[in-house]
């Protein structure tokens, strides 16, 4: 079991906005979320406000059920699985829909900081 201790240097904060900001972003209560994840919607509070680690069974499940690799959980950047959620995303994009798509994603970049492509 990995556990993560939530008062290591705030990586459980941390990890806990990660899922809060993922389960917003995908429009879900902590209810549904933990619904999904097979776990209390008591313990998706606490991992979300970071006075409860995460186990690794917890993290399985909640990557599974938000649609993100624990990888984004754990440290924030995105994996194969990540990509890959993206690019599914793509599939019923026309070549013009699909440079329209870029363009958004170049100014979106730039708005970040960025280099431009």
């Amino acid at each position: 079991m990995i556990a993560l201790a939530a008062n290591e240097n705030g990586l459980a904060k941390e990890i806990g906005q990660r899922i809060r900001d993922r389960r917003k972003q995908l429009d879900l209560t902590q209810e549904q979320a933990a619904e999904r994840s097979e776990l209390s919607q008591q313990y998706i509070a606490c991992v979300e406000s970071g006075t409860k680690g995460l186990g690794d069974e917890s993290i399985i499940k909640l990557s599974r059920a938000l649609g993100i690799s624990a990888d984004y959980i754990l440290f924030g950047s995105a994996g194969v699985q990540d990509q890959n959620r993206l690019l599914e995303l793509l599939q019923p994009l026309n070549g013009k829909e699909l440079m329209g798509l870029e363009e958004i994603i170049q100014v979106y970049l730039k708005a970040c900081g960025h280099k431009e492509w």
